[in-house]
């Protein structure tokens, strides 16, 4: 495997802190897993170029700043629980690994679902659960969970929310918007590429659960 080191230190120093992302275990998390293990063979060498990047299933990886920013938008802390939806490649899901204790994450794509969970459990990423699934209800299994980041569209019928965290999910092309139940902000984010990029973050009750 060629050796990125060097350019995974640039990117996160270039493309994502100097973008305003400041969580120090984000960063240190987009520092020290590699994206081109998450990418097909021929593409390995395009990992950090700041931009999305077809995938297998005729899918994308996200552009590194978007996830970094969809992490630190749903503010993870060591020790907490947390579900994606929308398992892809496996790379968020393996950055978000690094932050919080566990990652319950949901694919809709069998194909993405099979090859994820190789590449996560063959690099060692013993923290993180995949299904195959249309991710709708969440992993009631394993709810509830402190945070939820969806790497696309909340399903319409979605019964999912969060028990005292945060809930990230698309919004409007190239916004974040936050709320809480005093304050609701909406400010711009800045990838740059045409990849379509939303992120909510949603502050809960105490009573509400992820499904």
């Amino acid at each position: 495997m060629l050796d990125l080191t060097k350019e995974r230190q640039r990117m996160v120093k270039d493309q994502i802190a100097a973008r305003g992302v400041r969580n120090p275990a984000v960063l240190e998390a987009m520092r020290n897993v590699p994206r081109e293990a998450f990418l097909p063979d021929e593409l390995a060498e395009f990992a950090y170029r700041d931009t999305p990047l077809p995938i297998e299933a005729g899918q994308t990886i996200s552009q590194p700043y978007i996830v970094a920013l969809m992490i630190e938008s749903v503010e993870p802390r060591a020790g907490d629980r947390a579900l994606e939806i929308g398992t892809g490649s496996g790379y968020a899901a393996a950055v978000l690994s690094k932050v919080v204790s566990e990652v319950y994450t949901v694919e809709r794509h069998e194909q993405l679902a099979k090859l994820a969970t190789s590449r996560l459990h063959g690099l060692g990423y013993s923290n993180v659960e995949v299904l195959h699934g249309d991710g709708t209800l969440g992993w009631q299994e394993h709810a509830p969970f402190r945070q939820t980041a969806f790497t696309r569209g909340v399903p319409g019928n979605s019964a999912i929310a969060s028990r005292s965290g945060s809930l990230g999910a698309p919004h409007r092309k190239n916004h974040l918007l936050s709320l809480s139940a005093t304050k609701v902000e909406d400010q711009a984010v800045r990838p740059v590429s045409d990849e379509v990029t939303w992120v909510v973050r949603l502050s809960c009750s105490p009573t509400q659960r992820v499904l």
